[in-house]
């Protein structure tokens, strides 16, 4: 089992003939992903050598859909276009849009999210890293070799603190890693993931990485106290952050205590979260509660 992401998997890659486009669908494909097509429409009919496969590219989403049975996108497309993108997917009836690009403006991720969710569509960022099932299917630009298929599912804002956990967890291994992004709105949030991870039974324990700035790991508490059973152990990035600043990707201002890591972390412990002063302590903590239940 895994979240959102499997081996049947079909997989279009909006904007697979640009640079980024290219080189990551080639790391998908070897990664093991079914890479169905690639949309562009300017290029519709041709197709892309990747290796020992051979990818069709078609002129929308709609009709690579119609032709492959795709059900996942993933979006490489610059950011005053990825509006369009993930619109023109939503109204094909995708069931997940992985948006990849950073730097789209704020009032068009409002638009085409409330978009998504009125057509039924999941959207994972933007400005994402994507979503990784080991050894199934890689969704995005997570290296797929750091780490192996096991039991820990893993949410994160932060792209770089999830590749360095799978890395520190290498041996045990992940169900599903997602990257949900940090920009200040994204489309799948640590609730979403932690209600999935809950519901998986190959997920035996949880791993949630969150960052200073807004409420989403306070709400991500709540949650876990009221819904999940499975245990969870928390890693928040920024306790050296200074107050009062805007603090990289996440757009995130700290003011008072309000959107502080320790804050965060508090609230989490609180709901009975282990939290881990750093990715390597963290990971510790994993492995000292897999020990414990197990």
């Amino acid at each position: 089992m895994a979240i959102h992401l499997t081996k049947e998997s079909k997989v279009l890659v909006q904007g697979m003939t640009g640079g980024e486009g290219m080189k990551h669908t080639r790391r998908m494909l070897a990664a093991g992903t079914n890479v169905v097509g690639g949309v562009n429409p300017r290029k519709v009919g041709r197709s892309v050598d990747f290796d020992d496969r051979t990818v069709p590219v078609f002129g929308s989403v709609a009709e690579g859909m119609d032709a492959t049975g795709a059900d996942v996108t993933v979006v490489f497309v610059p950011p005053a276009f990825a509006k369009y993108a993930v619109v023109e997917a939503a109204d094909a009836g995708i069931g997940l849009a992985v948006v990849i690009t950073e730097g789209i403006p704020v009032h068009d991720s409002v638009a085409f999210l409330a978009h998504a969710r009125h057509k039924g569509t999941r959207v994972i960022g933007p400005n994402c890293p994507g979503l990784i099932t080991p050894g199934q299917s890689n969704a995005g630009i997570i290296p797929a070799d750091i780490t192996k298929p096991g039991c820990i599912g893993l949410v994160s804002k932060s792209g770089t603190l999830t590749y360095q956990l799978m890395y520190e967890l290498r041996d045990t291994g992940f169900s599903t890693c997602v990257g949900i992004g940090g920009d200040p709105v994204v489309g799948t949030t640590h609730i979403d993931c932690l209600a999935a991870f809950q519901d998986d039974p190959d997920t035996d324990l949880i791993v949630l990485i969150g960052e200073i700035g807004g409420d989403a790991e306070e709400r991500a508490a709540a949650y876990i106290r009221d819904h999940v059973t499975k245990p969870v152990v928390g890693y928040i990035a920024g306790f050296t952050a200074p107050e009062g600043r805007t603090m990289g990707h996440a757009g995130a201002i700290v003011s008072g205590s309000s959107g502080t890591a320790r804050a965060k972390k508090e609230a989490l412990e609180a709901a009975g979260v282990r939290v881990g002063d750093t990715p390597t302590e963290t990971a510790r903590q994993v492995l000292a509660a897999l020990n414990a239940d197990g």
